[in-house]
């Protein structure tokens, strides 16, 4: 038996997306640009997912732009952005997912941007006296600053960041991927004027997720080629992703007080049984509940011989987890974030992310086992 701790990465499809999907593929298979009834009807079924997602997050649908997931939605904003509004200069973050940083980073080779970085914290706090002074300094930028770190869980002030931004006449790009599903998003409150999605961080397929522009943000296509999402991404639409899109932010957010009170139990449970089970235990970014995404722990452990060893030895034992440990000096090698918080190297650290499908028994049975495979290599 497998225990699953890894949804940060991906979640499991809920049977009810499956199941919408299943009907859809069964019964549609219409080319959504044809005129005919198959073609419309299979229209309709886009647009009122747009339109459900729309709803969700406080847009207008005309403001919703489907994309393959959230790295692709990532890129269509920062670099049709820096390309439609002559943006000199990108402010980011050295804990950002790649998805932003190799964007911002070719950019900058290209000799398109002037690239800066938001001071962080050790527990991956923004200084945004640090932002607000780049903000000053440098005319003309795009903000890309993520809502919720998908390694270390802490979350940033995206309210604030977006006040400051509007400010100083500044583009703000967020990459919510990682909240979005979790968290409510209110576009009408929010002053961002870009914001992401994919669906397999919220129990979705895989393969599909958005892009919300706002309707007063105007940025060139990111695929040419056919009049599909408004002549803004040519080719044909992922129908059924779609579908599973909407049903599975539907239902994310019908249940999501409920599903944040209980993951977040679980990731409470989990602090306390590893505080009390593994002497030197420490926890990597701010876990406290305000602070962080209630989906994500990252625990950094004092046997520090099976750095290289820890994830492995949870797989044999059936736990599906994910991590590492800071990047050594001088090498590539590591999480990115972790050496930015100045994490020690020395000691492995492991990411541990939950979904309303986990236990706590299965936490029982995780927390055993490395306390198992620390006592055998202490």
């Amino acid at each position: 038996m497998q225990i699953y701790l890894d949804n940060a990465a991906t979640t499991p499809m809920d049977p009810a997306v499956i199941q919408v999907m299943i009907e859809t593929m069964q019964q549609e298979f219409g080319n959504p640009s044809s005129i005919h009834a198959h073609g419309r009807r299979v229209k309709t079924l886009i647009e009122k997912a747009r339109k459900t997602i729309a709803g969700l997050i406080n847009a207008a649908p005309a403001e919703v732009f489907f994309t393959s997931g959230g790295t692709e939605a990532d890129n269509f904003a920062i670099v049709r952005a820096v390309e439609s509004y002559g943006i000199a200069h990108i402010i980011t973050s050295p804990l950002e997912h790649h998805a932003v940083l190799h964007t911002v980073e070719a950019l900058e080779k290209e000799g398109k941007v002037h690239v800066h970085y938001v001071k962080v914290d050790k527990q991956g706090h923004l200084e945004l006296t640090h932002l607000e002074e780049l903000l000053s300094t440098n005319a003309r930028a795009l903000v890309s600053l993520m809502h919720g770190n998908n390694e270390i869980g802490t979350l940033n002030d995206i309210e604030r960041i977006g006040e400051l931004c509007e400010t100083y006449g500044a583009l703000f790009h967020s990459d919510t991927v990682q909240t979005m599903g979790h968290f409510v998003h209110d576009m009408q409150h929010l002053k961002a004027h870009f914001i992401t999605g994919a669906a397999h961080k919220f129990h979705g397929p895989k393969g599909v997720g958005f892009l919300f522009v706002r309707q007063s943000t105007k940025i060139q296509p990111l695929i040419y080629g056919g009049a599909q999402e408004r002549n803004m991404r040519g080719g044909t639409e992922n129908v059924y992703g779609i579908v599973g899109l909407a049903k599975a932010l539907e239902m994310a957010y019908a249940t999501m007080e409920s599903d944040r009170n209980y993951i977040q139990g679980l990731k409470s449970y989990m602090i306390d049984r590893l505080t009390s089970e593994i002497p030197g235990v420490e926890f990597n970014g701010d876990i406290a509940p305000d602070k962080s995404l209630y989906t994500v722990l990252n625990a950094s452990f004092p046997c520090t011989e099976l750095a290289d060893m820890l994830l492995f030895s949870l797989d044999i034992e059936g736990i599906c987890v994910s991590g590492g440990s800071a990047c050594s000096s001088g090498s590539n090698i590591g999480s990115h974030v972790l050496t930015a918080i100045n994490a020690p190297s020395e000691r492995p650290s492991v990411r541990f992310s939950f979904s309303k499908f986990n236990t706590k028994e299965e936490i029982d049975t995780v927390v055993a086992k490395l306390k198992e495979i620390c006592l055998e290599h202490a």
